[in-house]
């Protein structure tokens, strides 16, 4: 028996006789579970995919496309030739030279301290890390008259310090390495630089209680590391990571790690990969449990199916088709019901997405859940469901070929 005629039947069983039996009713009831089921899985996957898309904005501004660091040790030769056959790889955008470590910061005028970390930038930086949309007054650092840095909002709120007075300064104290003797001259133990709050970022706690942006000169100086670096940040297109990386490789050779922004912060992106799929598995056990109902539908249309089998059966049609025809049924009911469920999800996403009607409250950077659907999260919902329908299925197909002779005569 062909593959069209099995689906012929398993559609004309599907859509049933209007009578008081309880095969219709019961697909139905599954077809509406599983309906539900691949909404929901819809549903937080695209909230899962808005809050990942949300975080990697948010931390676009201190984690580039690439980052090329020293295999070994904290600062490596700001090399000028290396720097410009960087710059001519296909696919490369931009690249800043970044110098940064950990230093203690205070206030001059009422002496708050803390500890953060200072990153000394070039004129490049902020076309590499876009964050000037996060900055409130000056955008840019100077080696002026004054002096001036871009701190984390939170950090300037802490210590006491205002962008908007000229005499706010912010002391930054860093380790003298030259002096092996801090008992006896005790005053260079540190290396001292003044610089002036001129604008601030906010951006998240993370980010505005720790990061100092100063001229790259003046930090390599106060570093005492006037020709070195300790990061080259680059901005590429759009899906040419791989060989960008690949002639990275080849200019910079195995003294350097090459990271992209998802292996800056390894950790971070795990979690909410595993977060994600521990959701989808809950879920898929939640599909699993609303199969046993699709089970039992097609338990009792095989009990009601009795003759037609008979007659496949006479007819020449044997187990293999008949259990084919009961397994189509199964991936039917799963198709419609998850077919629905996609509906139900999309407009539900596309709802949100709109209006954002299920808000986060004022104290979050965003004012509702960010949604956001991918076309392989649809393809994963439905190779999902169509499985857990060929699963539910088996054993009702299997009970409807167990007769060896079934008979046509009338119960």
């Amino acid at each position: 028996m062909n593959r069209t005629l099995i689906v012929q039947l398993a559609w004309r069983y599907l859509r049933g006789r209007r009578r008081a039996n309880a095969a219709p009713l019961l697909s139905r009831i599954s077809m509406v579970a599983i309906a539900v089921s691949s909404a929901a899985m819809i549903i937080v996957f695209s909230v899962f995919n808005g809050l990942e898309g949300f975080v990697k904005d948010l931390y676009r501004g201190f984690y580039p496309d690439i980052r090329v660091t020293a295999a070994r040790g904290k600062f490596f030769p700001a090399d000028t030739s290396r720097l410009s056959a960087i710059r001519t790889i296909a696919g490369v955008r931009e690249v800043t030279s970044v110098i940064e470590d950990n230093v203690i910061v205070n206030n001059v005028t009422n002496g708050e301290q803390k500890i953060a970390w200072l990153k000394g930038i070039d004129r490049n930086y902020f076309n590499v890390n876009d964050i000037r949309e996060n900055i409130v007054g000056e955008d840019s650092v100077s080696t002026g008259n004054p002096q001036t840095c871009i701190a984390g909002a939170h950090m300037l709120n802490e210590l006491g310090n205002d962008v908007n007075n000229i005499f706010s300064m912010l002391e930054i104290w860093y380790g003298n390495a030259e002096n092996t003797n801090f008992i006896a001259d005790p005053l260079s133990a540190y290396r001292r630089l003044q610089v002036h709050p001129a604008g601030f970022f906010r951006i998240s706690d993370e980010f505005d209680d720790k990061y100092i942006l100063a001229p790259l000169s003046l930090v390599q100086t106060l570093f005492n590391e006037e020709r070195h670096i300790s990061s080259l940040e680059l901005s590429i297109d759009p899906g040419r990571e791989d060989e960008v990386r690949k002639a990275l490789s080849s200019i910079l050779g195995t003294s350097y790690k090459i990271e992209n922004r998802y292996q800056q912060n390894q950790t971070m992106f795990m979690v909410m990969q595993s977060e994600k799929w521990a959701i989808y598995a809950i879920l898929v056990m939640v599909l699993l449990v609303a199969s046993f109902n699709m089970v039992g539908a097609l338990s009792v249309l095989v009990l009601e199916k009795q003759k037609d089998i008979a007659i496949l059966r006479v007819m020449g049609a044997g187990r293999e088709t008949v259990r084919a025809i009961f397994i189509a049924e199964g991936v039917l009911w799963s198709l419609i019901g998850c077919i629905a469920g996609f509906v139900a999800g999309a407009g539900f996403c596309l709802a949100q997405m709109k209006y954002g009607f299920i808000s986060l409250g004022s104290s979050f950077l965003m004012d509702a859940y960010p949604v956001e659907m991918h076309l392989l999260d649809f393809v994963l919902v439905l190779i999902t469901v169509v499985m857990v329908g060929i699963l539910a299925a088996w054993y009702p197909a299997s009970r409807a070929v167990r007769t060896d002779a079934p008979t046509l005569r009338a119960s």
